[in-house]
């Protein structure tokens, strides 16, 4: 037995020094052989400066395991290694797949639902500032954050990182050979950072907001940058893959064959499949989500009540990632209420996706929580805590919306419902019925009713009521409706913004 030791999805590495002539990071590739019984797994090795090369591996099965090294370089091929993977840390649930067709889940079976966040370039802020991030996420609620590889040059962050990803030229622009390996274990610290707190990361690769020439690297660097950020990455139990924020804002330079070529290159060297998405800005040029490279659709689009649409469209998970933020800054995508962002995370739910938050209002010191992070400001934060801890009690398949369920025999599409195994939810958002039975279970029994409040954040039990035959219609000599349309009604306060719960007894 080997008298080294990792444990299940953590982060087995294994360490090289050897003296390469030339650039590494361009000229050598080396590969790590990982076997347990008769499994075997081959993973990309990676440069990490001063002749220092590593392989790493994500192991998912408890026991024995080896490794040999694959590589032309000869101080680098056929070192070997051993190492005993020990039981996961406890809460520790492994990377996140894609679970019952529109859905997700974690490797050791426990369901996963995202509420995530978005801070964009976090990592390249003070010390202190990615610090505060940090300790705001603890209690925030979010397990999901979407943040960026590369600096972004955009309005309220325009502030030089702390660490370039590359090494600068004598004329001031940056040499795209030479990494900054700083910077990249820094980026790779903070991921684990995250794993720590049980929020995935979804490491965004490209992005057009850019002044220091990341957006227009050539081919040739952009697919080395790629293997290399997966080689580094891949182990990471909590790593998502988006291609891009807003892909559509890159095609200039980047054509559509390239993106496909991305999403390819990260299959081929990422042994343990993370999830890969790609985000457009233009609602009118969304990338197939239907190719099978791309295991969720991830979408930016503040007309909520579509995702059934998409959802059918794509046959995938669904995931809103910017359906507006919270805020007050002048662009008119940052400045919806609080009020307003959950009640689309309620409708996004029910209508079978998930929601992304973000916080966009205007500080003089412009540390917007949707660039740098820092701590948070707004009322959606809370709520959308109170929403998740609703959802993940119930928890089983994921939920499918009614549309789906009655087909074209459920009518009431501003009221969002859905159902998860034998759990009913309904969400009235303006709507304030005092009673209600559409969708109600169609035989009576010993049901936990109960009124969600999603703004006040309070659930209270609701009384079952007689009930109401439909109002009948006529339409030549065929009458329709006249009979209730559930073994009973609930009745409701007919307030706005309500939800409500329908359950068998526990």
């Amino acid at each position: 037995m080997s008298d080294q030791t990792v444990a299940r999805y953590d982060v087995f590495e294994h360490t090289i020094t050897a003296k390469v002539d030339g650039n590494p990071y361009v000229a050598v590739e080396f590969w790590g052989v990982f076997k347990h019984a008769n499994r075997t797994i081959r993973v990309p090795g990676f440069y990490d400066g001063e002749g220092i090369f590593k392989v790493r591996l994500m192991p998912d099965i408890e026991g024995e395991w080896s490794l040999t090294t694959e590589s032309d370089v000869a101080a680098l091929n056929d070192q070997t290694a051993s190492f005993t993977v020990t039981a996961a840390r406890e809460g520790v649930h492994g990377p996140v797949s894609v679970r019952n067709k529109f859905h997700f889940g974690y490797a050791d079976g426990t369901p996963y639902l995202p509420f995530g966040t978005t801070c964009y370039v976090w990592t390249h802020q003070t010390q202190e500032l990615q610090a505060q991030t940090l300790k705001t996420l603890e209690t925030a609620g979010f397990n999901k954050m979407r943040m960026c590889v590369f600096p972004k040059h955009y309005p309220y962050n325009e502030n030089e990182p702390e660490l370039h990803v590359y090494e600068s030229k004598g004329d001031g622009t940056q040499d795209f050979d030479k990494p900054v390996f700083k910077a990249f274990r820094h980026f790779e610290k903070q991921v684990a950072a995250l794993g720590d707190l049980g929020i995935e990361a979804d490491i965004i690769i490209f992005h057009p907001y850019d002044r220091w020439g990341y957006a227009d690297m050539s081919p040739e660097q952009d697919y080395r940058y790629l293997k290399y950020l997966v080689a580094r990455l891949a182990a990471y139990r909590n790593v998502w893959w988006s291609l891009a924020n807003e892909y559509d804002f890159l095609l200039n330079t980047k054509p559509m064959e390239m993106w496909d070529r991305f999403f390819q290159v990260i299959e081929e060297n990422d042994p343990y499949r993370h999830l890969k998405s790609i985000h457009q800005g233009n609602p009118e040029l969304l990338y197939n989500h239907r190719r099978p490279w791309v295991d969720h659709v991830c979408i930016q689009h503040p007309d909520v009540q579509r995702t059934v649409n998409w959802r059918t469209d794509f046959g995938k998970p669904l995931v809103n990632d910017e359906l507006q933020y919270e805020g007050d800054i002048i662009q008119t995508w940052g400045n919806i209420t609080a009020e307003e962002v959950v009640h689309r995370f309620w409708l996004t739910m029910l209508k079978g996706g998930y929601a992304g938050h973000g916080e966009t209002y205007s500080r003089e010191d412009d540390v917007l929580w949707w660039a740098k992070g820092g701590v948070l400001h707004g009322q959606s934060p809370k709520r959308i805590a109170f929403m998740r801890k609703i959802f993940e009690e119930d928890a089983k398949n994921g939920l499918t919306p009614f549309e789906e369920i009655y087909h074209s025999g459920y009518p009431w599409s501003s009221i969002a419902a859905a159902r998860d195994g034998e759990v009913s939810y309904f969400y009235f958002g303006a709507h304030r019925p005092v009673i209600w039975s559409t969708g109600l279970p169609l035989e009576d029994g010993d049901y936990e009713l109960d009124i969600i409040d999603t703004w006040n954040m309070t659930i209270t039990p609701a009384k079952k009521v007689a009930a109401p035959e439909s109002v009948p219609t006529r339409h030549g000599d065929v009458v329709r409706g006249g009979e209730p349309d559930a073994a009973f009604g609930v009745e409701l306060p007919g307030k706005p913004n309500l939800a409500l719960r329908v359950r068998p007894r526990r």
